[in-house]
């Protein structure tokens, strides 16, 4: 890996491999008549040559092309794909990134199992597993600080799996990824990671130890806000609850046509996320400066233990990151975030387009205080947009809101 200044002066250099992984110049063009666009096999089923092969077939339903709630043509490129940039063996896509988060959860978790949920989670993923511990009596432990020690106290001997986000997705905390797949590996613990936040690009946990990884291809990986979808991808001897169970059983599949968008997405993904990591640093010097603001959480502001871990298992950043508006109430913030006019509102991220949201919603204020969170927190998705547009648009927010310090 790149040290950390190596990796913020070469604005998150992508390997050349990871460029042809995401571009077509190894796909079987003369196989559809020379385009460069993949075809949409866009079917519901596949009709065999006689019943014989139709009877063979359902012997190896996982593996032939019979229903596409299986396997699907366009949705296998999309998975090949996706499995070669994170150095997995296998890839099952889904129809949304919780999709792939509960076929992780419900395909590995069983009754009387304990799962332990490191850094800062999806707040859906932590219902989830809320849900499963009420109805088949799962156990969970939060650990939101990802300290290693805490998490070997947190071990049980039913402990099943250590989840876990790095960064956090609010927080931006970093945690040690290397670290925690060893401590799981001693007590025979499944390790898995949602990685949407610094795409396969810039992190391979894979290459760290981890068992599984999972994308919501919704955000940075399709990067156009057109599509849901999900990618669970792992090693062929890990794969088989996710690919008979999960995937095949529950039957939250990609459609053929989101996958072809979503393999339209992966053709930029190299120049989008440099773009990303270029116009957030920008943002985020011109945040520094400012006198209203404080607590602002990206890697790029890492502690120096943390930049240690970074360059390690890091080779650049997202555009995600939030910050805090200093002494302010809801009112405050629903001010900052409407005059913004170039950020638009919205709960989701990884876009062309840039995006603002705050955990703050007014009637929740006490659940904030309780849980540790400012009330000023505000969420950025710096997007594709020049950033002097972006900066341009948040300094009129400032002063339109009342926000700036006076």
């Amino acid at each position: 890996m790149a040290s950390y200044e190596d990796m913020l002066m070469n604005n998150g250099a992508v390997l050349e491999s990871d460029y042809l992984a995401c571009s077509g110049m190894d796909e079987p063009h003369e196989a559809y008549f020379g385009a460069v666009a993949p075809p949409i096999i866009q079917t519901s089923l596949f009709a065999q040559k006689d019943y014989q092969q139709y009877c063979d077939d359902m012997l190896q339903e996982t593996r032939r092309y019979i229903y596409s709630r299986g396997l699907n043509p366009t949705v296998r490129m999309a998975e090949e794909k996706l499995a070669r940039l994170e150095g997995g063996e296998e890839a099952r896509c889904f129809a949304s990134g919780m999709g792939a988060i509960g076929a992780v959860m419900i395909g590995y978790l069983n009754r009387g199992d304990h799962i332990l949920l490191v850094n800062q989670v999806y707040g859906p993923a932590v219902e989830l597993v809320k849900s499963l511990a009420q109805k088949y009596d799962v156990e969970y432990d939060i650990i939101p600080d990802g300290d290693l020690l805490n998490i070997a106290c947190k071990i049980k001997p039913n402990t099943r799996m250590i989840y876990t986000e790095s960064p956090g997705s609010m927080t931006m905390r970093v945690v040690d990824l290397r670290a925690i797949a060893e401590l799981a590996a001693r007590h025979n613990i499944i390790t898995a990671i949602d990685n949407t936040w610094p795409t396969p690009l810039f992190q391979k946990p894979l290459s760290l130890g981890f068992d599984i990884v999972i994308h919501s291809c919704t955000k940075y990986l399709a990067g156009h806000s057109d599509i849901l979808a999900g990618v669970v991808i792992t090693r062929s001897s890990l794969m088989g609850p996710i690919r008979d169970f999960s995937h095949q059983l529950l039957g939250a599949v990609l459609a053929p046509f989101s996958a072809w968008l979503l393999l339209r997405g992966l053709r930029t993904l190299p120049v989008r996320m440099q773009a990303h990591q270029h116009n957030a640093i920008k943002v985020i010097d011109w945040l520094r400066r400012r006198d209203d603001v404080e607590n602002i959480r990206h890697p790029y502001l890492a502690s120096t233990a943390e930049k240690e871990i970074i360059q390690r298992q890091m080779s650049g950043f997202s555009g995600l990151f939030s910050f805090e508006l200093k002494n302010a109430d809801f009112e405050k913030v629903k001010g900052f975030i409407d005059a913004c006019r170039v950020f638009k509102i919205g709960p989701s991220w990884g876009g062309y387009e840039s995006l603002i949201i705050s955990p703050n919603r007014g009637y929740n204020q006490a659940a904030l205080d309780e849980s540790g969170v400012s009330r000023g927190l505000i969420r950025l998705s710096v997007g594709q947009e020049p950033a002097e547009v972006l900066i341009n648009d948040l300094e009129a927010a400032f002063q339109a809101s009342g926000a700036a310090s006076r």
